[in-house]
């Protein structure tokens, strides 16, 4: 299965590993990438269970054409049983918790050789995301991207990451504004792609407006904990008819400019430079690349 490009994975569904039900609701929801996660959505009491139905959890999400990721607990603890109870599910994706360090994705680099070889899956398919939720995985997240060809994206975390800034949580996430801004940059810098921390808060609404925010920085995916909350913020990171009818403007009158040897165009009181054609031309080949049939 050929996945998507990164920016096209628009949303990122975390839900326990041993709830039948919240499977369900995920799966049923319009996230992009199911994420199984065994670490902190797992009391430590059902992991054995989570662990004995994940690789199955894994293939059947893989069968109805979702992206299927896992989170494992760091190597140091469990994460090496996650490993083996989850790679026959043959995962597209292996989520690390509170990653820090360059070292923790060699380390988990290694051990997912391992297991493709072991599994017989193509060596190198399998791709590592780490989960940046403290400040010092916030500020190395380029030394962990340069550690494995396997990280092709790089999550921001909330609550973690709220906690361990000492921070006030709030529905505004005020807080988390420097972080959200630092890790977008490192990302770009790094060649890879940032998925924005999740709106923890109930109402759909907010989950929406805090998108909105993202994608005006910068984000084209974010994170979520809420199964309802998926068809909101794929809405919004999706380019509307009036998104593509302004960049259509935009590449048109500036191509125009261009053939009456103009440098810049005008348009709505914006003079449209290079920069701004080819965000325009990024906008319309985005909506193309959604609309288009295939895998996910």
């Amino acid at each position: 299965m050929t996945l998507r490009d990164p920016d096209l994975r628009r949303t990122w569904l975390f839900g326990p590993g041993a709830d039948a039900t919240a499977h369900a609701a995920m799966l049923a929801s319009a996230a992009d990438v199911l994420i199984a996660d065994l670490e902190d959505f797992t009391p430590p009491n059902r992991r054995r269970e989570a662990r004995m139905s994940v690789a199955s959890l894994l293939a059947a999400w893989r069968d109805r054409g979702k992206v299927a990721a896992v989170r494992i607990n760091v190597l140091e603890t469990e994460g090496l049983t996650d490993l083996a109870a989850a790679m026959p599910g043959r995962p597209h994706i292996v989520s690390y918790p509170m990653a820090s360090a360059a070292s923790q994705m060699a380390a988990l680099h290694a051990a997912l050789s391992q297991c493709e070889e072991t599994q017989g899956i193509e060596l190198g398919t399998t791709e590592i995301l780490p989960v940046c939720e403290t400040a010092a995985g916030v500020v190395e997240v380029r030394a962990m991207v340069a550690a494995s060809p396997r990280i092709r994206c790089a999550l921001l975390g909330a609550e973690d990451l709220a906690a361990d800034l000492c921070a006030e949580r709030q529905p505004d996430a005020i807080e988390l504004d420097y972080a959200r801004r630092r890790f977008l940059l490192e990302c770009r810098a790094a060649g890879c792609e940032p998925v924005d921390a999740p709106y923890t808060f109930a109402d759909s609404d907010g989950a929406a407006r805090e998108a909105r925010f993202s994608r005006r920085l910068g984000y084209r995916c974010k994170s979520l904990v809420s199964p309802e909350h998926a068809a909101a913020i794929n809405s919004v990171l999706t380019p509307s008819e009036q998104d593509q009818e302004r960049a259509q403007a935009v590449v048109q009158a500036f191509e125009a400019a261009r053939g009456r040897g103009d440098d810049r165009a005008l348009v709505d009181g914006l003079w449209i430079e290079v920069p701004t054609y080819r965000n325009a031309m990024r906008i319309l080949e985005r909506a193309r690349k959604l609309m288009a049939p295939g895998e996910p």
